[in-house]
């Protein structure tokens, strides 16, 4: 069932001031030593259960530290109030609609000339200046977004590094002390993390999978999901130009041909999508990066 309830964003009243100040408030507290949240990234933190998976202030926690060093690598958000609000509108919309609508999204754009969007675990969600001048119309931005979306979903970053089994076997983590090697293993785990959300990139499956997700996502929230395979053409024609490809989509995504394929295929599950929102106008007005 098709929940268009976001395309006019109309129901959401986000604040990109409050969004914007909520999220680095949180990512400055990684700067203070004494701050549990610093403590737990650091090693100082205690295995206080046997649960399967981290529980989500730990996931919340890595995913600011990766955030950081994201920022470092990729520049400070742009400086467009605007911009950064409608972004998060247009993010949220799509996560309402996503897998896992019932966690915190936040969205900003990153003052880069690298071509590309990552996500980090817990729902922090960068895109960068220069994918989002190559974009034409909301829907395509939709995509984009829902695709990162669909990553924190699935939770690919936490699955991918080497030493999932190490998050895995460790239950929740809170801020007390893991010491000795778990505490090495844990430092490490993050350093994994790291290089594969901006040098190595994911698996080409959960790439696909998150392909998929934004495809159905935004389609749910009322965009016509052919968007997703239209971002992936422009990519594909501005790769076969490109000089530079490092930290770029190109570098950390699988074959643009073959998502683009597999895409195709699955548009036929949407027959009427030509028949769904694209929002140029407002798109034009509100996100095209000066």
């Amino acid at each position: 069932m098709r929940l268009i309830l976001s395309v006019a964003l109309i129901t959401l009243s986000i604040s990109a001031t409050s969004e914007s100040a909520g999220l680095f408030d949180s990512l400055q507290k990684l700067t203070d030593p004494a701050s549990k949240e610093r403590q737990i990234l650091s090693g100082s933190s205690q295995v206080l259960s046997s649960s399967k998976e981290i529980d989500y202030p730990t996931e919340r926690t890595i995913g600011e530290s990766l955030a950081l060093e994201g920022l470092q690598r990729f520049g400070n958000p742009v400086k467009n109030e605007a911009l950064q609000r409608y972004v998060n509108l247009v993010g949220n919309a799509v996560a309402t609609n996503s897998k896992r609508a019932t966690i915190p999204y936040q969205f900003a754009v990153l003052d880069s000339p690298v071509q590309n969007a990552f996500a980090v675990p817990g729902g922090v969600i960068f895109v960068s200046r220069a994918l989002v001048s190559i974009l034409e119309d909301e829907a395509e931005l939709a995509a984009v977004l829902a695709h990162e979306v669909g990553h924190v979903s699935a939770k690919h970053a936490l699955k991918s590094t080497q030493r999932a089994q190490f998050f895995e076997g460790v239950g929740t983590i809170t801020a007390a002390s893991v010491r000795g090697d778990k505490g090495k293993k844990f430092a490490s785990a993050i350093g994994d993390m790291q290089a594969v959300l901006f040098d190595k990139g994911l698996d080409k499956d959960m790439e696909f999978e998150a392909d998929l997700a934004a495809m159905e996502t935004t389609y749910r929230t009322g965009y016509d999901p052919s968007a997703m395979i239209r971002v992936l053409e422009k990519l594909q024609k501005l790769e076969a130009s490109s000089t530079n490809k490092k930290g770029s989509w190109f570098s950390t995504h699988p074959p643009l041909a073959e998502r683009i394929a597999r895409l195709q295929a699955q548009l036929q599950k949407y027959p009427d999508h030509s028949s769904l929102a694209s929002v140029h106008d407002r798109f034009a007005k509100t996100a095209k990066v000066k």
